[in-house]
Formats: C-alpha cells, sequence, structure tokens
C-alpha cells in the first residue's frame, strides 16, 4: 500500500463562518451557515486557509472499502502514485491538516468524544483553531427548553483554551442561578483573550437578578485581560458607569460594536464616556432614555469615527422595576442634522414597545433620520401619518398592530414621501385593496420585502377578493407575490 502523501505546509486555519445588521452578537460552537434583531453581532475572522485541491484516494478492488474520502492537499493536485485506503489502514495515520479540517465541523461534544480515540487525534482536538469561538447554554435542570452546555467540558475549555477563545457567548434562561453561573465562568477568564462577548437572556432578564458587585467583578475580569474587545453585548444587565470606564480603559481602541439596552445602572454620562473616547465605534444600540441632544453632538465631532449603526429601543417599563419611565423628551431636529452631517450613511434602527398614545407626543413631530422603523405594539394612524411626512429615509416599516383602523391614506402618503422604502410589513390592522394596489403601484418597483396579512387587505367595490389583486400586485413587484397567513419578521 502506498503511503499518503505528506503535506508541505502548516495546519489550516480555521474556515470564514457570519454578521449582522445590527444585529445583534451571537458566536457558534463550530462553523454554521446568524440576529433581527438582534443583537452580538459577529465579527469576522480574518484568517482564511491556504488555497487547497481535493485529491480521492482510490479504492482497492477486493475486498470491499469504506467509502471515498477526499484529502485536502495544500499545494497542486498530488501527481505520483495514487494512494490505497483500506480496511487495514490505521485512522490515526491520517494527515493533521485533515484531521483540523474535519474536527471543525464537529459539534462539541463529538469533538470531545473523538479526543479519546488515540494520541494523534487527542493533539489535534486541543488545535488553538478549534477553540475560537463558542455559546455556553446554562439552564436550571428541569424549567428550560435550553439543552445545557456540559460542565466538564465547560471546564476543560476554560482551564486548557481560554487564552484561545476570541467569540464567546452564554445563552441563559429565566433562573438565576444561571445566570449567576455565568458570572462564575467569567470570573475565571484571566487569561483570556476574547474580542467578542454577547449575555443573552432567552426569556426574562435574569442578568439583573444577580448581585451587582458579582456580575461587575466578573465583567471586570474579561475588560482588563482581554484588552482586545471589539464587540460587546450585554443587553439586560447591572452594567453600571464604573465598569464602561474599565471597559474604555482597557478597549478604547479596538471597540467597535456595543450593545447595552435596559441597562438600568448606565447614565447617559457612561455613555458619553464611551463616545467620547472610543473613536473606533461604528454601532451603538441603548434605550431611548440614554439619548440626549449632547449624545448625539458628541458622535458628530469631528474626532469621532463615522457611526454606521444607532439603534434605539423606546420601552416603557423600566426593566428592573416593572413601572413606567418619565416621560420621553424629544430630540431637536439640529442636532439629527448634526449626526447626518458627520455621518451621512448612519443607520437608525427604532424599535417602539409602547403602550400608551400619549407616549408618542415627543416622536415624528420634526425631522427624524430613522430608516429602519418597528412598531411591536399598538400604533395609532396619527403617529403613522407623521411618519409619513418627517421621515424620508425609511427603508423599512413594521406595523405589528394599529387597532383595526383604516390606513389608506396613511400608507400612501408614505410611499409618496419616503423614497427610499424597500421593505414593508403590516400586521393586525387594516388597508382597502384598492389602496394597497395603488401603494404598490408606487413604490413596487423598489420592495424588495412586502409582507402583508390576509386579514390587512379590506375588499372594496374595485377589488372583491385577495386573488383579484394578487396578479396586479405580482406585477408590479414583478415577481409571484401572495399575503401572509402569518408574520414573518
Amino acid at each position: 500500500m502506498q503511503p499518503l502523501p505528506t503535506p508541505t505546509q502548516s495546519p489550516i486555519t480555521h474556515p470564514h463562518p457570519i454578521t449582522s445588521h445590527l444585529h445583534p452578537i451571537t458566536s457558534h460552537p463550530h462553523p454554521t451557515a446568524p440576529h433581527p434583531d438582534a443583537a452580538i453581532t459577529h465579527p469576522h475572522q480574518t484568517g482564511s486557509p491556504p488555497s487547497r485541491t481535493l485529491t480521492h484516494l482510490s479504492q482497492q478492488a477486493a475486498p470491499p472499502t469504506p467509502a471515498l474520502l477526499p484529502v485536502l492537499t495544500p499545494t497542486a493536485r498530488y501527481t505520483g502514485p495514487r494512494a490505497t485506503f483500506s480496511h487495514r489502514t490505521h485512522w490515526g495515520h491520517l494527515a493533521p491538516e485533515l484531521l483540523l479540517y474535519i474536527f471543525q465541523f464537529l459539534p462539541l461534544v463529538d469533538r470531545a468524544r473523538a479526543s479519546q480515540v488515540c494520541h494523534a487525534w487527542n493533539d489535534v482536538s486541543h488545535q488553538p483553531e478549534l477553540w475560537r469561538r463558542f455559546e455556553f447554554q446554562l439552564s436550571h435542570p428541569g424549567t428550560s427548553y435550553l439543552k445545557a452546555t456540559h460542565p466538564d467540558l465547560i471546564q476543560q475549555i476554560v482551564k486548557r483554551h481560554s487564552s484561545h477563545l476570541h467569540y464567546l457567548s452564554f445563552k441563559v434562561d429565566s433562573s438565576k442561578e444561571s445566570a449567576e453561573a455565568a458570572c462564575d465562568i467569567l470570573s475565571q477568564l484571566v487569561n483570556c483573550s476574547l474580542k467578542t462577548l454577547g449575555l443573552i437572556s432567552t426569556a426574562r432578564p435574569s442578568f439583573l437578578d444577580v448581585s451587582q458587585s458579582h456580575f461587575i467583578s466578573a465583567l471586570t475580569v474579561v475588560f482588563v485581560n482581554s484588552k482586545s474587545l471589539s464587540s460587546l453585548r450585554v443587553d439586560d444587565t447591572p452594567m453600571d458607569d464604573p465598569s464602561l470606564k474599565v471597559l474604555v480603559d482597557n478597549n478604547r481602541d479596538t471597540l467597535k460594536l456595543l450593545k447595552m439596552n435596559s441597562c438600568p445602572h448606565v447614565s447617559p454620562a457612561g455613555i458619553m464616556c464611551v463616545a467620547d473616547q472610543c473613536q473606533g465605534l461604528r454601532e451603538l444600540a441603548l434605550n431611548y432614555h440614554l439619548l440626549s441632544d449632547d449624545l448625539l453632538l458628541a458622535l458628530s465631532t469631528e474626532c469621532h469615527v463615522h457611526l454606521e449603526h444607532l439603534r434605539v429601543d423606546v420601552v416603557s417599563e423600566d426593566p428592573t422595576t416593572g413601572q413606567p419611565r418619565l416621560p420621553f423628551r424629544s430630540i431637536r431636529r439640529s442636532s439629527w442634522e448634526a449626526l447626518l452631517r458627520h455621518s451621512p450613511s448612519v443607520n437608525l434602527v427604532m424599535y417602539f414597545y409602547l403602550d400608551a398614545e400619549e407616549e408618542f407626543e415627543p416622536f415624528f413631530f420634526d425631522l427624524t433620520p430613522v430608516t429602519h422603523l418597528y412598531f411591536g405594539r399598538s400604533v395609532s394612524k396619527a403617529v403613522l401619518g407623521r411618519v409619513g411626512l418627517y421621515c424620508p429615509r425609511l427603508l423599512e416599516l413594521v406595523v405589528c398592530a394599529n387597532g383595526m383602523q383604516h390606513l389608506d391614506e396613511e400608507l400612501l402618503r408614505i410611499a409618496g414621501c419616503c423614497l427610499s422604502l424597500t421593505a414593508i410589513g403590516l400586521g393586525e390592522c387594516e388597508v382597502s385593496c384598492s389602496a394597497f394596489v395603488q401603494f404598490v403601484r408606487m413604490c413596487g418597483h423598489r420592495l424588495t420585502q412586502l409582507s402583508i396579512m390576509e386579514d390587512v387587505l379590506v375588499p372594496d367595490h374595485l377589488y372583491c377578493s385577495l386573488e383579484d389583486i394578487q396578479a396586479e400586485v405580482s406585477r408590479h413587484l414583478g415577481r409571484p407575490w401572495y399575503p401572509d397567513a402569518m408574520p414573518t419578521w
């Protein structure tokens, strides 16, 4: 049997994995094919595998042999004697580069099992390329749908590979114990070099149940030791101003994305500290109560790098108490214009979760450079009418509900004034079929997403059924279109 060709280059690097718009920060335990939201966007790895070709090992005529196995060679196609592969070939003799490539696609548990096959496989299983990104799922037994990452695997990663970790996220259920366990793991990362960190509550904000001193102490360990964080997602956590200062002092040159919605202990002064000193900041997500004219002006100074994404959540309740916040203040038109002059391509994403009509009073009475607008709860005709007048940069609009009122005039105003609109979704509201067809006729040539619930469209004297308008809407869109039975946003 001919020996396998000997590779001539060093082990391959980790394949390039996803980001999202603003999204949010998510890490994957192994290469997979990311969100909307969010929420931590994923920074891409900078390394890429060297060029290589696939060479298939031939099979012997008898006895029967396993399926053909592709061998990656780092140079040109091998032209020497064809290597053979039979049941007598020892799997431990596979080239380390091939093993490393295979291991990159194994789930964490399978990789741990494979590492016990032999010394060669064990050596490959501890290559740094395999330990760059992980998502730890922590749940309380019997109370969560999350399949928890085994504690022994977590400890192995922390003890042997913390210095290799670049992308790490924690998904915790609604239990306080799970959030505390995440803090305990963070406290052990004294030899880390993280680039992305995400703390994600899948049900309720369980990190807010943890002692603030415990949480801040754990996070400080990462901030001080990493010194290379580029992406941080800490929504619904007890993050505070002093911990933000530690983050800035140690990672000001690398921080590009910061998502910290619903952090009740952070003040506008803490956000100002980030805006003033992190000149590489590209994406910022925060609650509206932290937004101010001063902050927008700080983000618009000459020394500040152009912001690409600003995400703002407008929420009624305080996440710690569930009580209504203080009334929202309005932002001056001059402050928005200063931001646009400095960052003309900035995406302003606003999510509204308001209960009362009077809470909308500070919004959309003057120019608002919003590009992505989502109403998660009921919104009135009057507010949607103002959107059509004062949001000329609008790209996406989603209206989940508006109290089942006809929106014919408001929809046509949006089509006529929001000339950049490319996506719209309508839920529990009403639009006559004639107005909807007119809307599509006005802006269908630029719509890439048209998600309309069946119940939204109301038959009238021109269109008696949905079938009557499907062909015409499809013609204006240039593709087949059907109303949605369920929301797709």
